[in-house]
């Protein structure tokens, strides 16, 4: 992990004061706003949390003018955002300030005694260069939440003292809505701007004044984030081409227009011309950066980083080629961990640190890692490791080489709650509920969604299981262990890797390395989150043969009857959709076709979990779905 140097510090304050007095007016009553309190709940019927709810955001120029780069700040795939958003094409660029429905889970947190329990999406963002939590509240998310919020989500983070690649909360404000009070079906965050009122907000997205003020009051805020009740979701306009023809001047009769394009064009100069200020700077920065301190990489402990450096060892000169080749690119961009650092936190690798197979947990500088030891070939892991970067993947922090024993240590986040294989299959006093299940599914596809679509070539993670499954204090999923993936797809390998019950028809017969083998993996799984039993029975029984025996009958009725049988007892104890149960079972089963060209995408995967997660989020006015399984 890298901290922040000085000159880090400096060119941030600098942007900052920059820009201060563009943000100030939008900062000025958010200053003392941690959030918005969750409404007293004694009646469960008033306020169903979770719920599923959207935020009104806007493309903005330079970095956000394209769906890929929203959805993973938002951490969403593009067509669940494009389909809300009335966007046709999810892979088309978009144009400045152009609007978009984006949609969160909005879950009531418990923060600790003195600010009680808060309203928000849980958003996980990478602190990059130059971030601050007031930037990237006001910037990135566009004053959806606020910096003094994000402090006191993130008590384990020093504002002022923030650190590349450290993971962030930023709670983006949400309210589900009250079923004894509205007949509304979802709330959409909407962040006042100052030329609205109330008429103009319910107009824009066909609601009733009254019900605004109903929720928030009669006084609006320049940039406090309000909540719209909608009973459904307005139909936003999008433009039909890229660049909009200009309209003819001189005949027409909308003089504000004309007004309000002049604005928008000195607004675009101004604008340009702070990127450009701001880009100078940039380029002098790096200027001074690489060339004031190349000498100091230089000398460095390469392998080894500062405690573990060896100095002139000759054993370094027989190490790997290929390894140095590719860990050269890792350097700036990983810790370079010392030996000794990782002996002493693990207490030279005790037994009591062993977490699973390989991996060892330890504490160094006061954080806490998971410490993968492997041999000289983890430079394959490494190289497509550096790639990729997602709320959803368990992140890598460092690593180090020990050429003495040949070996080569990776160090991860650690990642608190364990594996999804324990929480299914092992003895736990506390059991996964559905919802909890289903937002895992949901978890699992985006990440899997990143290295299918998002990186270039495309990431084939080869072994996905619930064991390689990791969950975080929040319980969102991580994928984790690249050990066996490939850059790359449509290869053919005569070396058959994996877990048995987990592989692949056409990989285990005939090499054939694609994404569908993780499309085929994945639905295994959602077969475990349903059914909370072993891929392979005591008898060698494999768990995707015996679902699609027992759900290959036509009748939707005789499969609910069945899914009802197939489930994992634990969840008959609680009330669950059955059309959400239902959705993730024709999944699963999609999943597992023989064919792996008939099996669905990943984005279609995405978006067709993400409707069973809003069906399970879908209450009548009595709390109760129209289709329930309720335990008897």
């Amino acid at each position: 992990m890298k901290t922040l140097k000085p000159h880090h510090h400096q060119l941030s304050t600098f942007i900052f004061i920059l820009l201060f007095p563009f943000l100030k007016s939008q900062t000025a009553r958010q200053q003392n706003n941690t959030g918005y309190t969750c409404p007293n709940n004694n009646n469960n019927n008033n306020n169903t949390y979770p719920c599923q709810t959207y935020v009104y955001y806007k493309a903005t120029p330079p970095n956000y003018l394209d769906l890929a780069t929203i959805s993973d700040l938002f951490q969403l795939s593009r067509l669940m955002i494009s389909k809300p958003s009335n966007i046709s094409s999810p892979s088309s660029p978009l144009l400045p300030n152009q609007p978009l429905l984006i949609p969160l889970t909005c879950s009531c947190n418990f923060i600790n005694t003195t600010f009680g329990s808060i309203s928000y999406s849980n958003i996980t963002y990478t602190i990059k260069p130059n971030d601050t939590f007031f930037l990237v509240s006001t910037i990135n998310f566009q004053n959806l939440t606020t910096y003094p919020s994000v402090q006191v989500v993130n008590p384990n983070l020093v504002a002022t003292n923030l650190s590349i690649g450290d993971n962030a909360v930023f709670p983006i404000f949400c309210k589900c809505p009250d079923k004894t009070k509205t007949n509304s079906s979802f709330m959409i965050s909407y962040v006042v701007q100052p030329h609205d009122n109330v008429s103009s907000i319910a107009s824009m997205f066909g609601t009733s004044e009254k019900s605004i003020v109903d929720v928030n009051g009669e006084r609006l805020y320049d940039y406090d984030t309000i909540f719209v009740p909608v009973t459904e979701l307005p139909v936003l306009k999008q433009p039909s081409t890229i660049v909009p023809s200009p309209a003819p001047r001189g005949n027409s009769d909308d003089g504000d227009d004309d007004d309000d394009k002049s604005g928008i064009v000195k607004g675009l100069a101004i604008g340009l011309g702070i990127l450009g200020f701001l880009l100078i700077l940039v380029i002098v920065f790096w200027f001074y950066r690489e060339v004031l301190f190349k000498k100091e990489k230089k000398g460095k402990g390469l392998y080894f980083g500062d405690k573990g450096y060896k100095g002139n060892d000759e054993k370094k000169k027989k190490m790997d080629v290929n390894f140095m080749a590719n860990v050269s690119d890792c350097l700036d961009k990983y810790r370079v961990f010392g030996f000794d650092e990782l002996v002493e936190a693990t207490d030279g690798f005790d037994e009591r640190f062993l977490i699973q197979g390989s991996v060892y947990k330890g504490e160094i500088d006061g954080q806490v890692y998971a410490i993968k030891k492997m041999k000289w070939n983890a430079y394959e892991e490494l190289k497509i490791l550096q790639k990729v970067n997602h709320g959803n993947l368990v992140k890598l922090e460092g690593f180090c080489i020990e050429p003495e024993e040949s070996n080569c240590y990776l160090v991860y986040e650690y990642v608190e709650n364990g594996s999804l294989y324990s929480w299914l299959h092992e003895d736990k006093n506390e059991k996964l509920n559905w919802v909890t299940r289903l937002r895992i599914a949901v978890d699992i596809a985006n990440g899997l969604l990143y290295i299918h679509e998002h990186t270039r070539p495309k990431v084939v993670h080869k072994d996905i299981k619930s064991s390689n499954i990791l969950l975080d204090s929040n319980m969102r999923a991580k994928i984790a262990n690249f050990g066996l993936a490939k850059s790359g797809i449509n290869a053919i390998t005569m070396h058959i890797v994996g877990t048995q019950g987990y592989i692949s028809p056409e990989y285990l017969a005939d090499g054939i390395v694609s994404t569908k083998m993780d499309v085929f993996s994945f639905g295994i799984v959602l077969l475990e989150l349903i059914s909370g039993k072993e891929v392979i029975d005591e008898e060698g029984n494999v768990l995707w043969a015996s679902a699609i025996k027992t759900f290959e009958v036509k009748n939707e009725q005789e499969k609910a009857r069945r899914l009802k049988e197939w489930l994992d007892r634990t969840m008959l104890k609680e009330t669950c959709s059955m059309e959400s149960l239902m959705g993730v079972l024709h999944v699963a089963i999609a999943c597992l076709n023989r064919d792996p060209s008939k099996r669905p995408s990943i984005i279609d995967i995405v978006y067709s979990l993400s409707k069973c997660e809003e069906a399970g989020f879908e209450l009548s006015d009595d709390g109760f779905g129209s289709e329930r399984l309720v335990a008897r």
